[in-house]
């Protein structure tokens, strides 16, 4: 078993975490050794200076064990639950996943929209949503 550190939000330290950068949580798998590696959240850090860094160095160790997408609305009503589509806000998803890609991984885009305004939606709307952001976004077309 494989164990993902996933850095989150600065906005959430308060109350929700305490790793809040790609270079912390690669710090901390550099420490603990094998079997330890991240999760790329897009929402949570989309804002970091030393992203392509930290994604390449993360890549390069074999730590990259996952890529988590929504997008960050402005303005963003509840950092919790205010998560954009993909596409409807100011992350730049595509550039991020050519970086996660350039790291060297080859896995799954699980989207994590935690949205009061998605929830309360038709369920096929969202997924249909998802999927046609997803092939525009991902997939180059």
């Amino acid at each position: 078993m494989t164990l993902a550190l996933e850095p989150l939000h600065p906005m959430v330290a308060g109350d929700r975490a305490v790793i809040l950068s790609l270079s912390h949580a690669n710090t901390l798998c550099e420490r603990l050794g094998g079997g330890i590696g991240i999760v790329a959240d897009a929402y949570h850090i989309w804002w970091d200076e030393r992203l392509e860094a930290e994604l390449a160095g993360a890549g390069a160790a074999g730590r990259i064990l996952g890529f988590h997408v929504s997008d960050w609305l402005v303005p963003t009503r509840h950092v919790l639950r205010d998560r954009g589509m993909m596409g409807d806000g100011i992350i730049d998803l595509a550039g991020m996943w050519r970086q996660v890609q350039a790291a060297g991984y080859a896995g799954p885009v699980e989207i994590e929209i935690f949205s009061d305004r998605w929830w309360a939606e038709d369920p096929d709307l969202v997924l249909d949503t998802a999927l046609a952001r997803c092939r525009s976004i991902f997939s180059g077309g």
